[in-house]
């Protein structure tokens, strides 16, 4: 299979891109972003049993604020809902992770897509590999996934991390064969900076392990013949840090932070899918 990473662009020239996009579109696109609906695209209303307009939600169970109020199996059925929802969505693409894909606008998504987010807050390596059979009838054409930062905050090894992700591409390869998987990094934590409620367990995991973690991660899209994106340095100060300025808390994202996310994938697409 073509060893895809070697198309990936240069991230030292995607980051200066980057920075001066970012600058425009918060500038701009703050006040009035460019949205999915004005590319075409929908988002699977977050929460919503039904796939429609993102500007005409028709929430049929709880919305995403609720969510903080279910246990861990009663978030997962909520997801198996929305995924079974949106089965034959046309250009059905997935975020798949924790807390920090969960939060991601779906203003910000980009267009032309049906997007269905199925990030759950606190969520493991593990925990997400055993609930990837909910997109198993589902029409895929693009699945993210970012996923691992809750296993190292809470001490696990990164090679159980590095295990997990390697059997869940396995797995989606297995039953999405037509569908580009995403790999992405493990982002950066703010360190000192942080004020997250965990802060004492954050200083505990260096960024530099999160960086090992990341380099087996691009290792195994490799081996795997999938894409990686790597997101690490744009969110990353000189020190390997999390900035300030995309963070809400020193792991969390800001809505500055997830625009610069929105535009890596934008751009990802872009050079990678000839959108």
């Amino acid at each position: 299979m073509l060893e895809r990473l070697q198309t990936v662009p240069s991230w030292a020239l995607l980051s200066l891109a980057m920075n001066g996009l970012l600058f425009l579109a918060v500038l701009f696109g703050l006040r009035g972003a460019e949205s999915p609906s004005h590319e075409g695209g929908s988002v699977l209303p977050q929460a919503s049993a039904s796939v429609a307009d993102a500007n005409r939600p028709t929430p049929l169970v709880p919305q995403l604020g609720d969510r903080q109020y279910l246990n861990y199996q009663q978030w997962v059925a909520l997801l198996r809902q929305e995924a079974a929802a949106a089965k034959d969505a046309p250009r059905l693409t997935v975020l798949l992770g924790d807390s920090i894909s969960l939060w991601f606008p779906r203003e910000l998504l980009p267009g032309r897509r049906t997007w269905l987010n199925q990030g759950i807050s606190g969520e493991h390596s593990d925990g997400l590999l055993q609930r990837l059979d909910a997109l198993d009838d589902a029409q895929v054409e693009t699945i993210f996934v970012m996923i691992g930062i809750n296993d190292l905050i809470a001490g696990r090894s990164e090679a159980e991390v590095a295990e997990n992700v390697d059997r869940a591409i396995v797995y989606l390869r297995s039953q999405h064969p037509n569908a580009e998987i995403v790999v992405q990094s493990i982002l950066p934590h703010g360190a000192e900076a942080a004020t997250w409620e965990g802060r004492d367990r954050l200083l505990l995991l260096p960024n530099t392990r999160i960086q090992s973690v990341n380099a087996t991660l691009a290792q195994l899209a490799r081996d795997n013949g999938v894409y990686y994106l790597d997101l690490y340095p744009l969110f990353a100060r000189g020190d390997g840090a999390l900035r300030p300025d995309l963070s809400t808390d020193g792991l969390h994202l800001n809505e500055r932070g997830y625009l610069v996310w929105r535009t890596a994938i934008a751009m990802f697409f872009r050079t990678e899918f000839d959108e």
